[in-house]
């Protein structure tokens, strides 16, 4: 009985090793998102912005779509880390923003959503 003990304690307390973020599984999580966003060749503004190149853009700056004052002046640069937290509770991050969207509860759907949204650059092609 003494092995099967070590081998349970061994499981319970050797950390995880955390799966990859998923760009397919994003690409599922995004099918939230399409209501108001496009992403890829030939995005257009819908109710949002597209959101080709969003990693490294300032919040408030797509072109030809109408933002609020609040995500103009929010000085943010899009990187993962700030827009994971936008994606969890968007309207604690920019206070005033017109994003309806509630949030994403899991942690897991917003890294595979960002992985996916990673993989556009600003021109909607696929990055290599």
């Amino acid at each position: 009985m003494r092995p099967t003990l070590l081998v349970l304690v061994l499981i319970m307390f050797t950390p995880r090793i955390a799966a990859a973020d998923d760009p397919a599984a994003g690409a599922q999580v995004f099918k939230k998102c399409l209501a108001c966003h496009a992403v890829g060749e030939g995005a257009q503004v819908k109710v949002g912005p597209a959101l080709n190149g969003l990693i490294g853009r300032k919040a408030g700056t797509y072109e030809g779509y109408n933002y609020t004052a609040a995500n103009k002046n929010s000085g943010i640069v899009w990187d993962e880390a700030t827009l994971a937290t936008y994606l969890k509770n968007p309207k604690a991050t920019i206070p005033g923003t017109k994003m309806i969207f509630p949030g994403l509860p899991k942690d897991k759907d917003i890294a595979d959503l960002i992985a996916y949204l990673k993989q556009f650059g600003p021109d909607g092609k696929p990055k290599s």
